[in-house]
C-alpha cells in the first residue's frame, strides 16, 4: 500500500472524527436569572452585576423591573457588562412587553444585547385563554423579527397541570410558531412528576434556554443545584443533542444561604456536572 493511500485514509478518518470532536467541545454558556439575587439587585444594580461576573457567570437574564429603565440607564448597564465581559442573554417580561410596551421592549433589549424577550408567565385559566397567549406570542414574533429578536414562554408548575385533559404547555407548543422559544424551567416539570427529557425530545430545537432549577421532595426549590434528585447529566445531554439549547440559566428561589452565596454554590455544582 502506498504512502499516498495511507495518508488519504488518515485524512478521511480525521475528517470524519472532526464533527464529533467539535460536538464534544461545544461550549454552552451559563448565566444567572437575576431574580435569584433580587434582594440585592433592587438596592445595588451595579454591585450585583459585578458580583455575578466575579462568580464566573458568563451572562444574565434580567427580569421585569428592567422595563422601568430609561435608554440611558440600559446603556450604562450594557457598558458595565461589556467591561466585565458578560452578556445579557435574554429578559423576562410581563405581557405588556409583548403588546402595548413592545416598542420599549425592543429598544431596551437591543441596547442590552439580549436576543430573546421571554414571557415570564400568563394569567390564563382555560384552554381558550392559553390559545390567546399563543396568539400574543405569535403576534410578538412578527414584530420582534425585524429587530433581530425572538420571543418565548417560560413555564411554571401550572402549565403542566391538565385542563380538560390538555396541558397548557402542549397548547402553547402546538399553537405557536416554531421560532417561539419554550424556555424550560426544570424544577417545575419535575415537581409535576413529568419527564423533562421526554418534553425536550418532543420539541426539538425549541428549548433554546433552560432555567436550571433544582427540585427535591424534602427541600422543594430550596435545594441547591445538584443536591436534589435531578438527573442533570441526562437532561443537559438531551438539551444539547435535541433541544437546541444555546445557553443555560441558574435560577434559585432561595436557600439557607444568602442569595449571592446560593448563586455561587449553584454555579460551582453546575461546573462539576458540566465543565466549561
Amino acid at each position: 500500500m502506498s504512502n499516498l493511500s495511507i495518508s488519504r485514509r488518515s485524512f478521511l478518518a480525521a475528517s470524519a472524527a472532526a464533527p464529533l470532536l467539535s460536538a464534544a467541545k461545544k461550549k454552552i454558556p451559563v448565566g444567572l436569572e437575576m431574580y435569584s439575587v433580587r434582594d440585592r439587585l433592587k438596592d445595588d444594580l451595579n454591585g450585583t452585576i459585578d458580583a455575578v461576573a466575579k462568580m464566573g457567570y458568563q451572562g444574565v437574564e434580567f427580569y421585569s423591573p428592567y422595563m422601568t429603565w430609561t435608554a440611558d440607564q440600559a446603556k450604562d448597564v450594557r457598558k458595565r457588562m461589556d467591561d466585565l465581559k458578560i452578556q445579557c442573554f435574554s429578559t423576562h417580561n410581563g405581557q405588556n412587553s409583548l403588546t402595548k410596551d413592545i416598542d420599549k421592549a425592543i429598544e431596551l433589549n437591543n441596547i442590552l444585547g439580549s436576543k430573546y424577550v421571554i414571557l415570564a408567565s400568563a394569567n390564563a385559566k382555560t384552554l381558550d385563554d392559553w390559545k390567546k397567549v399563543a396568539y400574543t406570542l405569535n403576534e410578538a414574533t412578527v414584530k420582534f423579527k425585524p429587530a433581530g429578536l425572538r420571543t418565548g414562554f417560560h413555564n411554571h408548575h401550572v402549565e403542566w397541570i391538565p385542563i380538560d385533559g390538555k396541558k397548557p404547555m402542549e397548547v402553547l407548543a402546538s399553537n405557536t410558531d416554531k421560532s417561539v422559544v419554550l424556555q424550560l424551567d426544570v424544577g417545575t416539570i419535575l415537581e409535576a412528576g413529568l419527564d423533562p427529557v421526554a418534553w425536550i425530545n418532543q420539541n426539538p430545537g425549541r428549548i433554546v434556554s433552560m432555567h436550571l432549577k433544582e427540585w427535591s421532595k424534602d427541600l422543594g426549590y430550596k435545594a441547591l443545584f445538584g443536591e436534589g434528585q435531578t438527573d442533570w447529566k441526562k437532561i443537559l445531554d438531551a438539551a444539547e443533542k435535541k433541544g437546541g439549547v444555546e445557553y443555560y440559566l441558574i435560577e434559585q428561589e432561595g436557600s439557607k444561604f444568602t442569595s449571592t452565596e446560593t448563586a455561587q454554590k449553584c454555579l460551582e455544582n453546575f461546573r462539576k456536572v458540566r465543565p466549561a
